[in-house]
């Protein structure tokens, strides 16, 4: 689970990355749910986008995509939406340490 205010510092991230993964009228289906488990290992953040021909809301697929790939939804806005899974064996994004009360 990750803290507010690193949410913050990977949507800031995620400003700049470009958008990876499209679903589409197909829905989400095994092929979409595993090209996005291999971009996260692979980026550890990506942005995904929700046509209008889907049936599904974006909140739907992004909750659905998180957790069957065991990742977290820093954000869904409009018909975007960023994942983030840590590669434990290679981490590439740094995330700000949370304070204990």
């Amino acid at each position: 689970m990750i803290t507010s205010k690193q949410r913050a510092y990977l949507r800031s991230l995620a400003n700049s990355a470009d958008t990876i993964l499209m679903v589409g009228k197909g829905g989400l289906n095994e092929q979409i749910i595993k090209q996005a488990a291999d971009a996260l290992k692979a980026r550890e953040l990506i942005k995904g986008k929700v046509l209008e021909s889907c049936d599904l809301s974006v909140r739907e697929v992004a909750d659905s995509i998180a957790e069957k790939t065991k990742s977290d939804v820093v954000q869904v806005i409009g018909t975007k939406f960023v994942l983030y899974k840590r590669n434990d064996k290679d981490p590439q994004i740094v995330l700000p340490k949370s304070k204990k009360k």
